[in-house]
């Protein structure tokens, strides 16, 4: 499993293999199971993480009780949230393990004292950040500019592991559209 995070900080840092096996030392890695909460709306998250393996869903419950789908995440990426404005620091959305995952734990209390020890640490961090923000901008344009089937063939091709991994229910949320439009469009282009 850890080869993944060596793998990005081969690419994103000048770490040598001892600085890189020094950090892997002093990280948290843990098992989660599915269903496992990371973070609830309302709660002010202490921890970050990124995932070595297995699917997290992002949500929010609205007025009505409805849950709305905004993100899942999966292996390579981090789930951390950028809410340092709030004075409350409160999350807006709910992060739930939708399969048993591994994941870098990191604490947000001690995560100066890391970039301290290991400056390079912080470039691959921020460069992850750079990189996963110009995704979601991207992501979220062409969101807005498509239909729901165009969405669907966009997921397909970008993300064809979630048509599996993620029940049915919840992708269609994610997608903007209801559990049985999604059927109609999954019966449109003949799949499963």
């Amino acid at each position: 499993m850890s080869h993944i995070l060596f793998e990005y900080m081969s690419a994103l840092t000048s770490l040598n293999q001892e600085e890189q096996q020094a950090i892997m030392n002093e990280i948290q890695v843990e098992e989660l199971k599915k269903g496992a909460m990371l973070f609830r709306q309302g709660d002010a998250p202490t921890k970050c993480y990124f995932i070595l393996q297995g699917c997290v869903r992002q949500y929010s419950v609205d007025e009505a009780g409805r849950e709305i789908t905004s993100n899942f995440y999966t292996e390579g990426q981090a789930v951390v949230l950028f809410n340092h404005h709030k004075r409350d620091k409160s999350s807006d959305y709910t992060f739930c393990c939708l399969e048993d995952s591994v994941m870098v734990i990191g604490d947000l209390n001690t995560e100066q004292d890391m970039y301290r020890k290991y400056p390079q640490l912080e470039l691959m961090t921020r460069r992850m950040i750079e990189e996963s923000f110009s995704n979601v901008q991207e992501e979220f344009a062409a969101f807005i500019a498509s239909s729901p089937e165009e969405r669907f063939k966009t997921l397909l091709q970008k993300r064809p592991s979630l048509i599996n991994r993620v029940p049915q229910h919840q992708l269609a949320s994610y997608l903007g559209i209801t559990p049985e439009s999604l059927s109609r469009i999954k019966k449109r282009l003949s799949l499963p």
